[in-house]
């Protein structure tokens, strides 16, 4: 069973409608959460990692299954309660929805036989589908993880968002009406902003300008800046050093590195600038962080 001291709690936790639930995750911890929550047999589960990755544990661990970055796990068994027992790596966002067989019946009433597990002959079978999240359904998923939770009528904005990501998770060609921002309901433009982000990460400790990113993506400065910010809900390096400073505290945990061999394995010349861009993140510094955990 899961720590209790390493436990993830959801930041959104929102019954939709009854038998329908929208759960949210972002573990900014330094090392793996756990999610522990009964699931009964009568709930379709739709896991989307819109970042990081996790694994699932079935009959006391002694089956997982991974979730991986930019993927979605559809999972169903009407044979017996199938419940959330999750390791969410650090930096990781989770986006669940919990959906019951009446309910989803009721709003897939006309489809409901055109999808697999549904069908006559599967439909008293466990099922489970790993595939990638389009980038129309990203672009939704990063609406519901920038939603403020005690927004005004925040239950029907995620009320309407959830269905819009199931409605793309069964139709996967349909354009997503974007009205935030028009210029991701294309989808390649989604594809190139989600490039650029790996390429980022990738080369962290020595990024490309941004100029010279977008001439490596396709796309103008100005469309980068503005579809990155919208999609990941930060700026290009603002997104980058709190990916850094993140990996950086991990580093610092495990006792492998010093605050000199950090600042150098992620890029930095100069290990004062580190400790500046550290505590301006954390509000400490390095040595002040390491001191406070063996306190």
């Amino acid at each position: 069973m899961a720590k209790e001291n390493n436990a993830l709690r959801p930041r959104t936790d929102q019954l939709i409608e009854d038998g329908f639930y929208i759960l949210t995750y972002d573990n900014t911890a330094i090392d793996t959460q756990h999610i522990v929550r009964h699931v009964d047999a009568s709930l379709i589960q739709f896991h989307f990692c819109f970042r990081g990755s996790a694994t699932f544990n079935f009959n006391q661990r002694s089956y997982s299954l991974p979730l991986l970055d930019e993927h979605v796990l559809l999972l169903y068994n009407p044979q017996r309660d199938l419940p959330m027992e999750l390791d969410v790596a650090p930096n990781t966002q989770l986006v669940t929805v919990l959906i019951s067989i009446k309910k989803f019946h009721s709003l897939f009433s006309q489809e409901a036989n055109q999808i697999s597990f549904l069908s006559d002959e599967n439909i008293n079978k466990k099922y489970y589908k790993d595939h990638n999240i389009t980038p129309s359904m990203a672009v939704v998923l990063s609406q519901i993880l920038n939603h403020q939770p005690n927004a005004m009528m925040g239950r029907l904005y995620l009320k309407g968002k959830v269905y819009e990501l199931l409605s793309l998770y069964f139709n996967p060609i349909e354009a997503t009406d974007i009205s935030e921002c028009p210029f991701l309901v294309d989808e390649e433009n989604v594809r190139k902003i989600r490039n650029a982000k790996q390429i980022m990460l990738d080369r962290m400790t020595d990024p490309p300008s941004l100029q010279a990113l977008a001439h490596e993506i396709g796309l103008s400065l100005k469309k980068l800046k503005e579809g990155f910010k919208q999609l990941y809900g930060n700026t290009v390096y603002q997104f980058v050093l709190d990916h850094k400073m993140n990996h950086a505290r991990q580093l610092l945990v495990t006792g492998s590195h010093n605050v000199n061999e950090v600042a150098l394995e992620l890029g930095y010349s100069n290990s004062s600038h580190f400790i500046d861009a550290f505590k301006k993140k954390f509000g400490t510094t390095p040595k002040k962080y390491l001191l406070s955990l063996s306190s």
